[in-house]
C-alpha cells in the first residue's frame, strides 16, 4: 500500500463480519420464535431443546433431533462443491448466493405454512430445515474458505474471545491488543442487534421479516465476485 495511502475505515474492515453476523442473530431469532424453539444456527442448541422436550413430553422431538443429520448433510454436499469449484475466486459468491436463495424459501415457506400450531407438524420441520440449511452453507464457508474470518453464527467461541482481548487490553493498553478487543466486540455486539432487529421486525412484518436480510447476502455475494474485496477480507 503507498505511503500516503489512508488506512481502511471500521467499516471496509469489518463489513463482512457484521453483516454476516446480524443476519446470523436475526434469522436464529426468527426460526426460534415461530417454529417452537428451533434453532437454524446453533444446530447442538435443537438437541438440548430436544432433550428437555422428551423430559416434559412436548411434540416436535423428531424434528430437533433431524436438524442434525440434515445439518452434516449440506455441510458434506457444501464441502464437496467447494473442492470441485473450478474458480475459485467465485466460490465464495456462489455460496453466498446458495445462503441467500434457502433464506428466500425459509420466507417463502414461512408465509405459507403460517400460522404454525403443531410443534411436531411437518410444516416446521420444512420451514426450519430450509433456514437451517441456509445457515450450514455459511458455517461450511466459516470453516474453509473464510476460515480466517471469526464465525458469524456461533457466538460462544467469540464471547470467549472477547473476555480474552478484554482482559489483554485492561493489562496492556497496545494498539494491537485494542485492534482485536475491537474486533471481537463488534461481532458479539452484531450479533445482539441482529437477535434484537429479527424480533422486532419479525412482529412488524411477520416472515417478510426475513427478506430484508435476505438482501445483505445479497451483496455480500455481489462483492465477493470483485478480487480486491476478496483480498480486503483475506
Amino acid at each position: 500500500m503507498p505511503s500516503d495511502a489512508k488506512p481502511p475505515s471500521f467499516w471496509q474492515r469489518y463489513q463482512t463480519p457484521i453483516l454476516l453476523t446480524v443476519v446470523g442473530g436475526a434469522i436464529d431469532t426468527i426460526g426460534f420464535i415461530t417454529l417452537f424453539g428451533f434453532f437454524t444456527a446453533h444446530v447442538t442448541g435443537n438437541l438440548v431443546m430436544a432433550g428437555s422436550g422428551l423430559v416434559k413430553g412436548e411434540q416436535g422431538l423428531w424434528i430437533k433431533l433431524a436438524a442434525l443429520p440434515l445439518f452434516i448433510l449440506t455441510v458434506m454436499v457444501t464441502k464437496v462443491f467447494i473442492d470441485h469449484s473450478k474458480n475459485k475466486q467465485l466460490t465464495l459468491s456462489r455460496l453466498f448466493l446458495a445462503e441467500a436463495v434457502f433464506l428466500m424459501a425459509f420466507m417463502i415457506a414461512g408465509l405459507y405454512y403460517q400460522p404454525f400450531v403443531d410443534a411436531g407438524n411437518i410444516t416446521v420441520a420444512l420451514t426450519g430445515g430450509l433456514g437451517l440449511i441456509a445457515l450450514a452453507i455459511r458455517n461450511t464457508a466459516s470453516k474453509t474458505v473464510i476460515k480466517h474470518m471469526s464465525p458469524t453464527v456461533l457466538m460462544t467461541g467469540n464471547t470467549t474471545q472477547l473476555g480474552i482481548h478484554l482482559t489483554d487490553y485492561l493489562i496492556n493498553r497496545t494498539k494491537d491488543n485494542g485492534k482485536k478487543l475491537t474486533h471481537s466486540s463488534a461481532l458479539v455486539f452484531s450479533f445482539l442487534v441482529g437477535a434484537l432487529l429479527g424480533a422486532f421486525l419479525y412482529i412488524q412484518l411477520n416472515f417478510w421479516a426475513v427478506g430484508l436480510f435476505v438482501l445483505p447476502v445479497l451483496y455480500l455475494s455481489v462483492m465477493a465476485r470483485d478480487k480486491a474485496f476478496l483480498q480486503s477480507i483475506a
